[in-house]
């Protein structure tokens, strides 16, 4: 740590994918960073609960900031997740219209696309739809090709970001929610629920709480609403018959539910899109389940016939404006990282890099520190890779990735004691779901979850 002792140089606050990203990103460089979540664990906020998708930024709003970073993040991420074995796969998207004004609108979606820097959609006919996706219902006219989209495990994607970050020197404090900031001559203290933390620059990264910190710094120009997504999750036994992510065409009606695989072997049905006031209200609800229902059946009724194992919410982070917003102000060496929906997942790592030319351009120096640890590998927990139970050679030296924990989804004690013994160790139960998938599978817990519960307690109990 430069300069006086325990001031930082950066405190980024909040543990999501965009807070670990610029934590990462500045910890490369010479700078102290410190990065403050609220929760117990990294990702445990909106970044935990969304569809998981890596994408193009085909349908953003051309000339905005969100299309440039969601289009850079594409490639920045796709290439991380080569480089730490964060789960993905390039399945491509099929947009689907099921009504005259849908099937009209395919054009300019097309050439939206296109302003967009995304070259590779195609216009398709009905007879093309339903070679794709034998399992559509009745009654699609067209359909428009995003080849380049696919699916991304959310959860390691997180975890990779926040553990390089960690390996690079950056000071991780959990249960730290902000409850106040005095701002000095020189420096910024953060006083937290985890004591007070004081640095020359604070990063604004909180998502839901991001309008709430803004207002330590004097301005009031933007409110988040909580915005509820709902979704459904079907048996893995139902994946061949979504080969692809499958999205609504935008009409007058709105934005529609999307049908889409995910890295896990699942199936999965939604969003829904509600407007809250309660920003911890992740609960589900009887009417989300039944719009989904209705809007799903109708879109692949065969599907329906087979069983919804889990359902969730997450909450995203919206704000009055259709563009990121992000701002730099320098007389209180404070920057705000706001506005970043559910895209934020693809765009992260392009939003820490142009969060870093911010603060060069203020004054910064972040010269990349030479011989920079190499980022992490991340333990696979995908169904497009090899998993531990299914190698021989793996449970030959280590029986104890032979030894099945969590039947519905495969999960051996190597995989949990490996877990246990992280960079970031999981502090409960969720964290441990998200590092391995114990307790995610069709049983939710009720074969597998005693017994998890107890290796959590041998290994330190709820932190």
């Amino acid at each position: 740590m430069s300069g006086p002792a325990n001031v930082y140089d950066v405190i980024v606050v909040g543990g999501g994918i965009v807070g670990c990203a610029i934590a990462r990103a500045l910890a490369g460089t010479d700078l102290s960073v410190t990065l403050l979540e609220a929760r117990a664990d990294i990702g445990d906020g909106t970044s935990k609960a969304n569809t998981a998708l890596l994408h193009t930024g085909f349908d953003a709003t051309p000339g905005t900031l969100e299309s440039r970073l969601v289009a850079r993040g594409y490639e920045l991420l796709g290439d991380y997740a080569e480089q730490t074995g964060i789960p993905v796969e390039r399945t491509g998207a099929l947009l689907v219209a099921w009504t005259d004004e849908e099937r009209d609108a395919l054009p300019k979606l097309k050439d939206k696309a296109e302003r967009n820097g995304y070259h590779a959609c195609e216009i398709v006919g009905a007879d093309e739809v339903y070679r794709r996706v034998p399992a559509l219902g009745p009654g699609a006219l067209a359909g428009l090709t995003v080849p380049g989209e696919g699916l991304i495990c959310t959860w390691t994607t997180n975890l990779a970001l926040g553990t390089d970050a960690v390996q690079r020197g950056a000071h991780l404090r959990r249960r730290a929610r902000v409850t106040g900031v005095s701002v000095g001559d020189d420096v910024t203290t953060v006083h937290t629920t985890a004591g007070d933390v004081t640095g020359r620059w604070v990063i604004n990264a909180a998502g839901l709480g991001a309008d709430h910190l803004d207002a330590q710094f004097g301005y009031h120009r933007f409110t988040v609403t909580p915005r509820r997504g709902e979704l459904l999750v079907f048996d893995k036994l139902t994946r061949p018959m979504v080969p692809l992510i499958v999205l609504a065409v935008p009409s007058s009606r709105g934005k529609g539910v999307l049908v889409s695989p995910t890295i896990y072997g699942n199936v999965m049905v939604g969003p829904t899109s509600e407007n809250l006031e309660d920003r911890t209200a992740t609960g589900t609800s009887e009417d989300g389940f039944d719009f989904l229902v209705s809007k799903g059946r109708a879109l692949m009724p065969s599907l329906f016939d087979d069983e919804i194992t889990a359902t969730y919410a997450g909450l995203r982070a919206a704000i009055d404006r259709d563009d990121y917003l992000i701002d730099l102000d320098p007389s209180q060496r404070y920057v705000l990282v706001g506005g970043i929906r559910s895209t934020g997942l693809t765009s992260g790592m392009a939003i820490a890099e142009h969060v870093a030319g911010l603060l060069a351009d203020a004054g910064l120096d972040l010269t990349e520190r030479p011989e920079l640890p190499a980022p992490p590998r991340m333990p696979n927990i995908g169904e497009n890779g090899m998993r531990p139970y299914q190698d021989a050679d793996r449970i030959a030296a280590d029986a104890e990735y032979g030894r099945i924990v969590c039947f519905c989804e495969r999960v051996t004690a190597g995989e949990i004691r490996d877990a246990f013994g992280s960079v970031i160790p999981p502090a409960d139960l969720d964290g441990l779901r998200r590092r391995t998938r114990v307790m995610n599978g069709r049983c939710q817990g009720f074969y597998c979850g005693a017994n998890t519960h107890a290796l959590l307690q041998a290994n330190g109990g709820v932190r």
